[in-house]
């Protein structure tokens, strides 16, 4: 009996590292068969995955150990599990159990609106589950997505959906039908989510009992027949398969056009460019129609038809995903007018939007108020990662004046922090206490080591769109890994250490794919070095189930 079909006692001592190249094998075969339409191969690997006891143990470690949520607890209150519970979970996980625990459902704010979104969370065993059927619907379905669908999927980001709207513009001025759909996750058909999934009987059923579980809110139960609960492992996967054929739909009812019309999703977001407005009207309509058979609808506060270079009803350019997209006339001839009255002359110029400006400003002052009696350092080592994230986020589009922008208001929130904290000495005591001349920066906000990263300082780099249908599970570790050494969203220290250690994982050897399983490992020394070059060769960059 082989090492993963046999029970092995000791959480720590299985072979992860195998059985992470055995469920990519698996995982690559299935992406395979998917693409030449081989269906009996598909379902006939996927029953091997999910009766699998080395799959099952990867889904509890991802549940339990690798997850953000993983300490976050379902209505049994369970939220940690010690290694003697991990194995028995793995041992006795499957997809024919005949029940379903409903889920726990809270409410969490929305960024900058005082809205809320249900957030339903399932129990530790559900949420292992979902993992194992995951990892056997996610290669089958990576094969068959649309190339313009973004959101939640493996290697792709909204920075790809951001290229692929300026690659539509960046020729020619278009109208864009800047959509929103209503509660996508909580209005799918659940009928309609499973005729379409057309997946073997046992794992379609045990899909509709996650379904129609049932929701636990302060003590109440809520039945369910529609919606797949934001929470869940499964439930991006759904909601990418349930919006999945919206963008065929909608190229495909102008065949007798030499353009069609430009179709970006990201999740529940989607964008349609055309330079004719009644293709663009027209596409409202059939999206609406479309979306109804999936228990859909748009949200008309948040649906609207602009341009990207001038005036319509009132409207210029659109923000997505939290960039703002529009043209500007610019050239010599920026005045004259073609005989549709638009200029002759644009640029496109992509930015971040007004209200992500507005929430990383209103971020950064509460930070700064709850830490009024922080020491400098201190406060310095809180703000540095919260405006280096933001500010790496935004470094593929025009950034550089926004990033000026927000450091001169940094510079005046922390500012009144520092008058604050001396009520009796002038301005000019405070700024030589505070702010001090490094090389030929002046006004730098620093104490000894710790200096304040500046927004500005961070370099502007174009990102490279995805190619296509491409999927991590084709197999070509090359371009997903010349990927991972370019995305917008890591470091510099990251991006070095990602070329020291020529883009593998150091405990594993395996390529990194994508960029948001890099998690940074402090090697455990008796003495931390001081300098960044010391401080850099005692770290290592793995992934994120190789840390735990």
């Amino acid at each position: 009996m082989s090492t993963a079909s046999k029970p092995m006692y000791e959480w720590n001592i299985l072979p992860w590292k195998r059985f992470h190249r055995d469920v990519s094998k698996l995982q690559t075969r299935i992406y395979r068969a998917s693409q030449r339409g081989d269906v009996r191969a598909v379902h006939r690997l996927q029953r091997l995955l999910v009766k699998s006891w080395s799959f099952k143990c990867l889904a509890v470690r991802q549940v339990a150990q690798v997850n953000r949520g993983k300490r976050t607890a379902g209505v049994d209150g369970v939220k940690n599990l010690t290694e003697p519970q991990r194995l028995r979970m793995s041992q006795s996980l499957s997809l024919q159990s005949p029940t379903v625990t409903p889920v726990r459902r809270v409410w969490i704010p929305k960024p900058g609106k005082p809205e809320k979104r249900p957030l339903g969370i399932p129990v530790m065993q559900t949420r292992s589950e979902q993992t194992l059927a995951r990892y056997a619907l996610e290669p089958e379905w990576e094969a068959r997505f649309e190339p313009n669908s973004y959101g939640f999927r493996l290697c792709r980001s909204c920075h790809d959906a951001i290229e692929a709207v300026f690659l539509a513009i960046r020729f020619k001025p278009k109208f864009a039908l800047d959509a929103d759909i209503r509660g996508c996750f909580d209005n799918i058909l659940a009928e309609a989510l499973l005729d379409k999934l057309q997946t073997f009987p046992s794992l379609r059923s045990v899909i509709k009992r996650w379904l129609t579980a049932g929701i636990m809110e302060e003590g109440r139960f809520i039945p369910t027949n529609k919606g797949t609960p934001q929470g869940g492992s499964i439930s991006p996967l759904l909601a990418n398969i349930a919006l999945h054929g919206l963008e065929n739909h909608l190229r495909a009812s102008f065949p007798n056009r030499s353009s069609k019309p430009s179709v970006v999703v990201y999740a529940d977001d989607f964008v349609v460019i055309h330079d004719d407005l009644a293709v663009i009207e027209e596409c409202q309509r059939l999206a609406s129609q479309w979306l109804v058979g999936m228990g859909l609808e748009l949200k008309p506060s948040k649906t609207r038809i602009t341009h990207t270079l001038h005036e319509y009803h009132g409207n210029v350019g659109f923000d997505f995903l939290g960039f703002t997209v529009r043209q500007f006339p610019v050239g010599k001839y920026r005045s004259g007018r073609n005989t549709h009255g638009q200029p002759l002359g644009f640029k496109t110029i992509i930015r971040p939007s007004k209200a992500a400006q507005k929430r990383h400003v209103g971020d950064l002052a509460s930070v700064i108020r709850r830490h009024r009696a922080t020491r400098q350092d201190e406060l310095i080592r809180i703000l540095n990662p919260k405006i280096r994230g933001w500010a790496h986020f935004y470094a593929t589009v025009v950034s550089k004046q926004v990033f000026n922008k927000m450091d001169s208001v940094v510079y005046q929130q922390l500012r009144r922090w520092a008058r604050r904290r001396h009520p009796k000495k002038n301005a000019t005591w405070v700024a030589h206490r505070y702010w001090h001349t490094r090389q030929n920066r002046h006004w730098s906000f620093e104490d000894g080591e710790a200096v304040l990263a500046k927004h500005a300082d961070t370099p502007i780099r174009r990102h490279v769109k995805v190619q296509g249908v491409r999927s991590p599970y084709d197999g070509d570790l090359a371009y997903w890994g010349s990927r991972v050494s370019r995305h917008p969203e890591l470091s510099r220290m990251q991006l070095r250490l990602l070329r020291d250690q020529h883009g593998s994982c150091a405990t594993c050897g395996r390529y990194f794919t994508d960029a948001n399983e890099i998690v940074v490992h402090d090697l455990v020394g008796s003495v931390w070095p001081q300098s960044r070059a010391g401080r850099r060769q005692m770290r290592r960059l793995v992934h994120g189930h190789c840390r735990t």
